[in-house]
């Protein structure tokens, strides 16, 4: 049997089996230097497709620094500004006049087309027209005309806005080694209205303004 199968099959081949140190060297792979990158390569190159690249990039560049700052929003003016802004445009196109008027015990100063706040005016309610009768003084650029103690047929027109409250005053009561100790708050009532116009003041006699100022 060993004849027929010639002397190669008559011994068992022996299988080479490489040692550690050559397995480790075998195992990591040979160093490859990798080419640069396409881009860079390219540009750093003095070619006119570098040249024509690196303009590209610039243009890019420029383009994302030069994007506009987001604006900020602005917030619209309060409701009592924009009123007076109204008022005071529609005010200028007519005489300058203001007037002293007194409503219960304190003196106001009035201008057409302007608001104020008075004490609570008993029995008004919104939308009413009120006439103010005790005006002791009307004002003009030219004339100036003074009440004894008020002027004669002058009137001041408004209309009631708002009836509302003043902001909250705090009363603290104290009273030491007793142990007492009060807290109030108060809101005073108040009325808002607005000037329409100051008539009846004409045939009063006035006073004449000077037209310069002595220093």
């Amino acid at each position: 049997m060993a004849s027929a199968l010639g002397p190669a099959a008559s011994a068992p081949s022996r299988i080479s089996v490489p040692s550690r140190a050559q397995t480790l060297t075998l195992a990591s792979p040979p160093f490859v230097s990798l080419p640069k990158p396409r881009l860079f390569s390219c540009l750093t190159d003095s070619s006119p497709r570098a040249s024509i690249l690196s303009r590209k990039w610039k243009l890019f560049a420029s383009s994302e620094e030069s994007t506009p700052a987001p604006t900020e929003v602005q917030m619209p003016e309060p409701v009592e500004a924009q009123i007076e802004a109204s008022t005071a445009g529609e005010a200028a196109k007519g005489e300058d006049v203001f007037a002293v008027v007194m409503i219960g015990s304190r003196q106001y100063i009035v201008f057409p087309g302007r608001y104020i706040y008075t004490q609570r005016l008993k029995g008004a309610n919104v939308n009413d027209k009120i006439i103010l009768n005790k005006v002791l003084l009307v004002g003009t650029r030219t004339k100036a005309y003074i009440g004894q103690p008020v002027v004669t047929n002058a009137a001041v027109h408004a209309v009631v806005e708002e009836q509302g409250l003043d902001p909250k005053v705090i009363i603290f009561k104290y009273k030491k080694k007793k142990n007492y100790r009060r807290t109030i708050g108060h809101r005073q009532p108040n009325t808002r209205i607005k000037i329409t116009g100051i008539t009846g003041y004409q045939d009063f006699p006035a006073e004449t303004m000077p037209e310069t100022i002595p220093a």
